[in-house]
């Protein structure tokens, strides 16, 4: 069920609780940088009445994101958030080649740390910051790569995978390569009209893809995942038709 302008749909609602499938570049809490941009949590009032927030993902981002119906439930899932207990996987589409196949960053970040707002590691003035990372294939000129972070620093997997040398694709803020993902660079016998190509894929290639937790009413561990975005389902299905790297079979 998607709400009439397409910015989420929604995966699963009680309750206790909303989970919303997100598009990217919408915000989902107010942003002191911006206060008049679309936000998810006021348009999805409007559906569900008063929601609670929880945890937050970068407006870049696209995929999983909950809010609380209840002050009961917000104090159980926020705390399940701060103290590490929630299971959180993202898939990432990144430029270049990875030499390993599992990586673990442990690197104490900074948010807001320069004049472009971005996140940047800090032994000094940073917070503990750890994500796991697997390397799930190569596709061409890019790599399908599986992150699962510990805490939730702003910008986290962006920061964590450049300070390794690796940028996610069409990221504005943390790669020097803007370059969309077309078709006619990938596929070797593409005949179609360079003038008229549409890009497969022009925005930041992370999307929020798993979630486990407690649910807070009756305990039990619960899953959730959200399917990729259009633009990022076309991506997965060209490259796996191509290369036979499809990061949800793997």
């Amino acid at each position: 069920m998607a709400n009439k302008n397409n910015d989420y749909s929604v995966i699963y609602t009680d309750d206790d609780l909303v989970i919303l499938n997100k598009r990217s570049g919408i915000l989902i809490a107010a942003d002191r940088y911006d206060p008049d941009a679309p936000r998810l949590d006021v348009l999805a009032a409007e559906e569900f009445g008063k929601l609670y927030a929880v945890h937050r993902i970068d407006k870049d981002t696209s995929g999983l994101i909950i809010y609380a119906r209840t002050p009961e439930a917000q104090r159980s899932l926020s705390m399940q958030f701060e103290n590490r207990e929630v299971q959180k996987t993202y898939h990432a589409l990144v430029y270049g080649h990875p030499l390993w196949e599992d990586l673990h960053v442990d690197m104490a970040l900074q948010p807001d740390g320069d004049a472009r707002h971005r996140t940047i590691p800090s032994k000094r003035y940073g917070k503990p910051s750890v994500t796991d990372f697997r390397n799930i294939g190569a596709v061409g000129p890019y790599s399908w790569i599986e992150a699962k972070p510990k805490t939730g620093r702003t910008h986290q997997i962006r920061v964590h995978l450049q300070a390794n040398g690796f940028s996610i694709v069409c990221d504005p803020l943390y790669s020097g390569n803007q370059k969309p993902v077309r078709l006619s660079e990938i596929k070797k016998r593409w005949n179609g009209d360079e003038e008229a190509e549409r890009p497969l894929l022009s925005r930041l290639a992370l999307h929020a893809y798993k979630i486990e937790f407690k649910h807070p009413s009756s305990g039990e561990t619960v899953t959730f995942t959200a399917p990729y975005p259009k633009d990022m389902d076309a991506t997965r299905k060209q490259l796996d038709k191509i290369y036979g790297v499809d990061p949800l079979n793997s």
